[in-house]
């Protein structure tokens, strides 16, 4: 159930000073519009605070599509529950809300510091946590949403192993020939997804809303489908944003892919060094490869960025925001934004053909490409 949900509130959903520490993925958002688990912060609280009008403290270039306002400061790298929302709503002006060292929220200048209890609670460090911390955070999530209420009922064509209770489908989804496994956690498939015949599916696994999962396909969690994504092929412990493309066979795992992606047949990415050491990728906050603690990790991929058929992307390979990738062999390991990458070259990508591209894809899903969008592009192909 929602917190006072006729509360009248305001909440300014901010980084933390931490926009490069998730890039590329936030190049074209606010940490907040990040999606995990089944929802992006901003749609967490929504839904814990109906009443709640949300703004966010971010990157300037991005205040036009994500403006801000007065309201009660919340640090977007915080997964929201039930408790933080009821200890949120409950600030009082000049009041701050930690845990240990982190501030969580502040209502007004902040003078009073009030210690957060809850030991559950998920803070996102770096953007690796999106796929580490995607169990957790699915199986919040899924609490949260199907609490109190009914699934729709399993067709006989499917097979599912494992407790019935860790499936919810809900109204107008579509699943037919498939086979659902939810020992090792949820599986959750909204409203209008459909899962083809075929497909095998483990949880803890987030189908969004009017996402497809194609015939045959092979999905490992913990893994998040955005809305409106169409995946095939073989994917383990990723996270797709939502409007993507990965129609056909090949493998993607550990991997976090942007809005508006589309990874041509057979794209594959290493998710694990030869070695079995760990791995290094290219962070936007140290403008550098950085070392990390993590032996699994695949490749990040910004919005409206693409590969050909046939591309391999090594270990941790990062790609920018508005890119095309179409290397026979592996591409380097970062590539920026607005990039052509080919064997024998790599030539920027004009903006007005790169805005063509993207108002052309958006206008298949009956979207439109915004003036805000292009003031985004232009920012980030012109620094």
């Amino acid at each position: 159930m929602p917190i006072n949900p006729r509360k009248p509130m305001k909440l300014l959903l901010s980084d933390h000073q931490l926009h490069l520490r998730f890039a590329p993925l936030t190049l074209t958002r606010p940490l907040a519009e990040l999606r995990c688990g089944l929802f992006t912060n901003t749609e967490r609280w929504k839904h814990l605070l109906p009443a709640a009008q949300i703004g966010y403290q971010t990157e300037s270039y991005l205040q036009a599509k994500y403006p801000s306002n007065n309201g009660i400061w919340v640090n977007a790298q915080v997964i929201p529950d039930r408790n933080l929302a009821l200890a949120v709503s409950q600030l009082k002006n000049g009041e701050q809300l930690y845990m240990n060292s982190v501030l969580l929220a502040q209502n007004g200048a902040g003078h009073d510091k009030i210690e957060y209890s809850e030991s559950s609670i998920i803070i996102l460090e770096n953007r690796w946590d999106l796929y580490l911390q995607n169990t957790s955070i699915l199986e919040q999530d899924f609490a949260l949403v199907t609490q109190g209420r009914t699934s729709q009922l399993l067709s006989a064509s499917n097979r599912l192993i494992g407790p019935a209770a860790q499936l919810f489908i809900e109204e107008g989804a579509r699943i037919e020939g498939a086979i659902l496994n939810t020992h090792e956690g949820p599986i959750y498939i909204a409203k209008n997804a459909e899962v083809m015949e075929g497909a095998m599916l483990r949880g803890p696994l987030a189908i969004m809303d009017g996402a497809v999962v194609k015939m045959g396909a092979k999905i490992y969690g913990a893994t998040t489908i955005g809305p409106a994504c169409r995946v095939g092929g073989e994917v383990s412990n990723s996270i797709f944003q939502g409007f993507s493309n990965k129609g056909h066979d090949g493998f993607i795992g550990n991997a976090l892919i942007g809005e508006w992606c589309n990874l041509g047949a057979d794209t594959n990415c290493s998710n694990l060094k030869n070695n079995y050491g760990k791995v290094s990728t290219y962070s936007y906050e140290a403008q550098d490869q950085v070392k990390t603690d993590q032996l699994f990790m695949g490749l990040t991929m910004g919005d409206h960025s693409k590969s050909a058929i046939n591309v391999q992307f090594n270990t941790a390979s990062v790609v920018g925001v508005c890119s095309n990738v179409f290397c026979s062999h592996f591409p380097e390991k970062h590539i920026a934004s607005f990039q052509w990458v080919s064997d024998e070259s790599k030539e920027d990508y004009h903006l007005d053909k790169a805005i063509e591209a993207a108002t052309a894809m958006m206008a298949r899903r009956k979207v439109a490409f915004s003036p805000e969008e292009r003031q985004i592009f232009e920012f980030l192909a012109n620094n």
